[in-house]
This record gives C-alpha cells, sequence and structure tokens, in this order.
C-alpha cells in the first residue's frame, strides 16, 4: 500500500479508500480519483486484511474516513466481508461496491445486509459520466452529515475510574487539550480499543495525534510523550524554585529577570492549590476574576518569556547542603546542584479519614477536583465539604452544572473563614444548600459513590443522602518531607524562617553566618521557604506571589556573602 505520511500539525484531509486485488485495476481507480478528489487522500489497498489494517491505523489517528470503494470479486475476503467489517471501525463511511455483470445480485444483497449505498460495474469509463456523478453525491453527503473529527490527544476509560481520573486531571491542569471518550456510552471509545488487538488494555488508554497509544500511563511517561520537559538542561543553577505554585512562579519572574539561572520543578501541575481553583476574583488587576489555570498559564508564560527552566511532573526526594552548595535529589535518583534553593511546595491535600473515602477516591470522591470533573455531573446531586475560600469557589463553579450542591461546613457559619464576597455569591445561587456544623460520617457505594452519610455535630444525628459527587476542600499538610533532619519545622511540619528561628535572641542551631536569617530563610543558610509551606504564612494568591518576590531580594543578597 502505497501511503503519504500524517502530520499532526494540520488538520489531516479525509480519506478515500479503494481496494482491488488487480493492480492495474486499483492503478486506474486510484488515478480517476486523486484527478478528481483533491481536497481528499486517496489511498489503495490489494486486499481486504491490508485494508481493514490501513483502517486501523487512520482510526488510531484519528483520521476521517469519506468513502470506502471495494471490489467485490476478490481472494479471501470478498467486497462485501470487507466493507461489513469496515462499519465497525467507520460506521460513517459511504460504501461502495465495484463490480462485475454477474454481481448484481451479491449487490442488492449487500444493500440490505450492510446498507450498501451504490454499486458501481466496471469499467466505468468516461469517469465524468459513469463514477463522478455518484462520488459527488456520497461524498457530499458525508460532508454535511459528519462533523469534523477531532485530532487531539484522546483518553478512554470509564468514569468511575481512579486512574482515569488521575490522567484527565493531569492533563486538564497542566492545560493539555484532550477528548475524553467514555468506554460505557461512547461507541467510538470501542472502535479505538478494537484497533488494539490481543488482550484487554489497562485503562485508560491515551491516543496521540501520531496514531501511538499508552495504556494506564504514569504522569512522567504522559509528559514525556506530550513533549513536556522532564530533565534539567543544566547541571549547575544559581537557584531553584521547588514547587510551582504562585509562590513559586512568582519568584520565577523575577529571579530570571534580573538574571539568575532559574529552575522550577513541580511534582504535579503548575498553579499548585490555587491552580485548582474554578475562580479567583479577588486577585490585584482582575476585575473581573480568572482562573487558576489561567494564572498559572500566565505566570508560566512570564517566566519562560525570561529564561526560566521548569520541569514536570518531577518531584525533589531530599536536599542537602554542603558547604555554600546545595543539591536536590530527584525521585529517578538524579540530582541537581545550586546556589541557592526556595522551597514553595505548598501543602497537600488532607485527607478525609472516614469510611469508604478512600476506597472510592477518583470513583466520585475528590480532592479539589471541581474543574476537571464538574461537566460529568450535570443536572446531579453533588456535596462540597469544607469552609474556605477554596471551598466556596468550587461550589459556586459546580453550581452551574449540578442540579444542587450541598455544602457541609464544620464551623457554624461561612463568615467564619471564607471571603464575604464568596459568602454573598453562595447565598444568592438557588441550586447550593448550606449545612452548617455537619461533617462527613462515611460514604457508601460499590464501584462508584452512591450516598454520603452526613453527621450533626449538634445533636449527632446522622443521614444517608443519596450523592452522585463528593468534593473536599478540608484543608492541607505541608509538603516538607524533603527537608527532614535539615531545617527546622513547627510540630505541624510548617517550615521556621526569619525571626521565627530567634530564640531569646540566639540563632538557629548550627548556623554559622555572623548575621541573622533573613526574612524568609530557614535554619540553613541560601534555603529560603515562601507560601504555604512556611509558617505563619497568609493564604492567599497575591501573598505567596509577594513572597516569592521578596524572596529574589533576599536571594541576592545572600549570594553576595557565599
Amino acid at each position: 500500500m502505497v501511503e503519504e505520511p500524517l502530520s499532526h500539525k494540520r488538520p489531516a484531509k479525509p480519506v478515500v479508500l479503494a481496494i482491488d486485488d488487480e493492480p492495474a485495476v486499483l492503478g486506474a481507480v486510484e488515478r480517476d480519483l486523486r484527478r478528481r478528489y483533491r481536497e481528499y487522500r486517496v489511498m489503495g489497498a490489494g486486499g481486504g486484511a491490508e485494508a481493514l489494517e490501513a483502517l486501523r491505523r487512520l482510526k488510531q489517528r484519528g483520521v476521517p474516513v469519506a468513502l470506502l470503494l471495494a471490489d467485490q470479486r476478490m481472494p479471501r475476503m470478498t467486497g462485501t466481508e470487507f466493507l461489513a467489517q469496515a462499519m465497525g471501525l467507520y460506521p460513517d463511511a459511504r460504501k461502495v461496491l465495484l463490480t462485475a455483470y454477474a454481481d448484481t445480485e451479491a449487490a442488492i444483497t449487500s444493500i440490505n445486509r450492510i446498507g450498501l449505498d451504490y454499486y458501481l460495474m466496471k469499467p466505468w469509463d468516461p469517469p465524468e459520466q459513469h463514477l463522478y456523478p455518484v462520488l459527488d453525491d456520497l461524498l457530499e453527503e458525508w460532508a454535511q452529515s459528519v462533523p469534523p473529527p477531532y485530532e487531539g490527544i484522546r483518553v478512554v476509560g470509564t468514569l468511575w475510574s481512579a486512574s482515569s481520573h488521575q490522567v484527565r486531571d493531569f492533563l486538564a491542569r497542566n492545560r493539555v487539550p484532550y477528548r475524553w471518550l467514555d468506554l460505557e456510552h461512547d461507541p467510538e471509545a470501542l472502535r479505538l480499543l478494537s484497533t488494539l488487538g490481543g488482550p484487554s488494555p489497562r485503562l485508560p488508554v491515551v491516543w496521540f495525534p501520531d496514531g501511538s497509544s499508552l495504556e494506564a500511563p504514569a504522569p512522567r511517561a504522559l509528559a514525556e510523550k506530550i513533549g513536556m520537559q522532564t530533565q534539567a538542561s543544566q547541571p549547575f543553577y544559581d537557584l531553584v524554585i521547588v514547587g510551582g505554585g504562585p509562590a513559586g512562579l512568582g519568584a520565577a519572574v523575577y529571579a530570571s529577570s534580573e538574571g539568575l539561572r532559574t529552575l522550577v520543578v513541580e511534582k504535579e501541575a503548575l498553579g499548585g492549590q490555587a491552580g485548582t481553583s474554578s475562580r479567583i476574583e479577588n486577585y490585584l488587576g482582575f476585575p473581573k476574576g480568572l482562573s487558576g489555570v489561567e494564572l498559572a498559564r500566565r505566570a508560566e508564560a512570564q517566566a519562560r518569556r525570561f529564561g526560566t527552566e521548569i520541569l514536570t511532573p518531577r518531584e525533589v526526594g531530599r536536599v542537602r547542603a554542603e558547604g555554600s552548595y546545595r543539591f536536590l535529589e530527584l525521585d529517578d535518583g538524579g540530582e541537581l546542584s545550586c546556589r541557592a534553593v526556595l522551597i514553595a511546595t505548598g501543602a497537600t491535600a488532607q485527607r478525609l479519614e472516614a469510611p469508604g473515602v478512600e476506597r472510592l477516591t477518583g470513583a466520585g470522591v475528590y480532592y479539589g477536583a471541581a474543574v476537571t470533573e464538574a461537566a460529568l455531573y450535570r443536572d446531579r446531586e453533588v456535596f462540597v465539604v469544607g469552609g474556605a475560600n477554596s471551598a466556596g469557589q468550587g461550589a459556586i463553579f459546580l453550581a452551574g452544572y449540578a442540579r444542587r450542591v450541598t455544602m457541609l461546613v464544620r464551623a457554624e457559619a461561612l463568615e467564619r473563614g471564607m471571603s464575604q464576597y464568596l459568602v454573598d455569591q453562595i447565598r444568592a445561587q438557588p441550586n447550593i444548600e448550606v449545612c452548617t456544623r455537619a461533617v462527613v460520617a462515611g460514604v457508601e457505594g460499590e464501584e462508584h459513590l452512591e450516598a454520603v452519610v452526613v453527621r450533626e455535630l449538634d445533636g449527632g444525628s446522622s443521614q444517608t443522602l443519596p450523592a452522585a459527587a463528593l468534593f473536599l476542600f478540608i484543608g492541607a499538610l505541608p509538603h516538607t518531607r524533603m527537608l527532614a533532619g535539615l531545617v527546622e519545622l513547627n510540630a505541624a511540619g510548617f517550615v521556621l524562617t526569619g525571626p521565627e528561628l530567634l530564640r531569646e535572641g540566639r540563632r538557629p542551631r548550627g548556623w554559622t553566618l555572623k548575621r541573622d536569617p533573613f526574612l524568609l530563610e530557614t535554619s540553613v543558610p541560601g534555603i529560603f521557604a515562601a507560601g504555604d509551606v512556611r509558617q505563619g504564612a497568609v493564604r492567599r494568591v497575591a501573598s505567596a506571589v509577594g513572597e516569592g518576590g521578596v524572596t529574589v531580594g533576599l536571594v541576592h543578597q545572600y549570594l553576595k556573602t557565599v
């Protein structure tokens, strides 16, 4: 088969595929088709098996097939048999059988059996009279009735799957467009899986524009496939920032713009916890608000423009200090070295300890994943747990999809932990119900969430309520495991910085410099902390960005002393 190279950089032409076992006849068919249909990609195959394999490859690449012309009298597989199998891959393609006079009965049978669109008797010279008018009508009909194909990444999986949720969440938070195909509801998902052959694949399966696929991919494998940077380009940097949230990105912009060789290492997706927010409305300079994803996109573009290097998704396992150098050990055993480090890892989601929650996480129970999952729960009952701004933003966003959103808040009033503008919006939203002094006592469901057990703190009574999804915004724990035994932490694991390290005027143990720790410096010189990972941080996006910028000034002062 002669096959032209496919490019995913431009829309692929719809395919017209001709199948005939006689090379001379096949060549004549292809010649006539190419002469007329330049807006289509004309392909030829010398038999049914060869043509089916070509269709599988086209399906994997997401290339549309508009028309199939198959000779009836082929060895091993007749044209009718081929078209019947081809419909499993491309049910909307128009079907034409090439026949001899004696094949008229087979053509009529095909009309009834496989919905044949037309049959043509060979030869059809001149094509302008006997071929093109028929195909013109069929192709025009196909173009008007079949929507343009999606040419990006496609994810096939099941809704009630933690691994499918993880892949969708990773792509969404990293702003990678994709199309979700639910195996239980979308026939196209089954057609794609059928192209793989062999045993049942591990879900989800991710298809790429070049036709390749990955089964149940880990974040790093997925990142490398879609072209994200996962390896540092240099062995040594002036500043390595661990964490790509507002504090880390804010520091990256200032550091790179001021000439520091800067690297950001982010273990999940840029934006941090703020990146999961559906709407940030009190950030300076954006009177209409913006989403956390949009804020991260703008900050990333700005940092890269100044020369910041960003690794995603990579995790730092341990930080150590040797003399005036700082070293970071990565999750694959690799190592980075630098002159200064900023820890801006923020905090990881606090897990809810209640019966059934761990088992159903990713299958109806989610931690701060409102943006990724909201559209899947249109016109259904969902719950939001939490009383801070992130919970309020999530509830308002979900209310645009769900029939009803029930908020469970431990405090006696929303005002105790939420900005007033969010409180006002929630009260004005008719499909949001707020239950104060209430907590989740457990969740129920076999393969996915079906109900939430709600317990009232005042009185202790419980009730089981039907629920399609439960979104948890219940606080976070500092991500400081990499610093264990290196810098001073408080009892909860948050990093102590600056004046908090001084006790009765004495500097922290092991401090060798003839100055006090800078404002955002840890108990190890040259290692700084900013944002939510730091004790006493004001948990606001603007504060985190500001601390990131302040840190860069302190890094400059530190570098003058070493």
